[in-house]
């Protein structure tokens, strides 16, 4: 495979926020150090990402002969069935990784980590196969992040703080507005724009935290102000403007975790995700993220 077909069937541009949710689940968890298994995790979650990508291609490999041509399998740049064996290859390592984190490295959770990197390659897997024509491919594309999330606190306890619960519901509502309005066809009826109102989730949480510690206000407002700006391509409309509103939205993962992150007191760790931000915007320029 050429590098450059790697690059495009992984949309290794978004792998940034991949980063900032590992990290955001893992300061949710309580986790106060970070060492070398931090270094491995991060490794785990962007093999699952990749793999997953890799795997969607496969499973939309006949629609996007008629949709998307120019897509590395149709465009004849690689076989399918190869893109199938590296997708499941690289989560099956993925697993593997978190295993080894769970026993060779403190606080040593035993097989949690890889019992929560399962549940994530097979979600991953379901929603590839079955995410064309299924109402519900928002929730499960939502709980992909949310257990990149579990997955990384179980790296660190095995008993779920109440932040890490409720950073993965937030999360889950981001994902579920974020994703329909990739799938949105008509956004001009306002019957179509209801989804949106799970973007509103994370924005009250925000508010209710900046009320209660002033220092989570400057991330609130990049978070709240960056919506608002994914938000108005979609109401421009103008050529592009949706794909547009879809990466934004995606980069904008890391200012969510940002802003949970802030709302734990860590603002040092918070400023960190938005450099996970900065990178996703960065490296949308060069490799598309949808």
């Amino acid at each position: 495979m050429k590098p450059l077909t790697a690059l495009k069937l992984g949309r290794v541009s978004n792998l940034p926020t991949v980063w900032t949710n590992a990290l955001a689940g893992a300061v949710l968890a309580g986790a106060g150090s970070f060492g070398a298994e931090f270094a491995v995790m991060l490794a785990a979650f962007s093999l699952f990402y990749v793999g997953g990508m890799f795997l969607n291609d496969a499973f939309d490999a006949e629609i996007d002969a008629r949709e998307r041509p120019e897509r590395p399998i149709p465009a004849g740049e690689i076989g399918r069935g190869a893109v199938f064996a590296y997708g499941f290859s690289l989560m099956a390592v993925g697993v593997v990784l978190l295993a080894w984190i769970g026993f060779a490295f403190e606080p040593r959770t035993g097989p949690w980590p890889a019992l929560g990197g399962l549940a994530l390659a097979g979600t991953i897997t379901f929603y590839d196969a079955y995410h064309k024509n299924n109402p519900l491919s928002p929730v499960v594309m939502g709980l992909c992040r949310v257990l990149i999330y579990v997955s990384a606190g179980l790296c660190y306890a095995v008993a779920f703080p109440s932040a890490l619960a409720l950073g993965s519901a937030l999360m889950l509502c981001y994902l579920i507005g974020l994703t329909y309005v990739a799938k949105q066809e008509n956004l001009e009826k306002v019957e179509n724009l209801w989804p949106l109102l799970f973007l509103a989730a994370p924005v009250i949480y925000g508010a209710w935290c900046t009320a209660r510690q002033g220092s989570v206000l400057p991330f609130w407002l990049l978070f709240t102000g960056w919506a608002l700006v994914a938000l108005w391509f979609l109401r421009r409309r103008r050529k592009g403007d949706i794909p547009r509103a879809v990466v934004s939205l995606i980069a904008g993962i890391s200012l969510l975790d940002a802003l949970l992150i802030a709302a734990t007191g860590s603002v040092a760790l918070a400023a960190l995700a938005l450099a996970g931000f900065g990178l996703t915007l960065a490296f949308q320029r060069y490799i598309s993220g949808t």
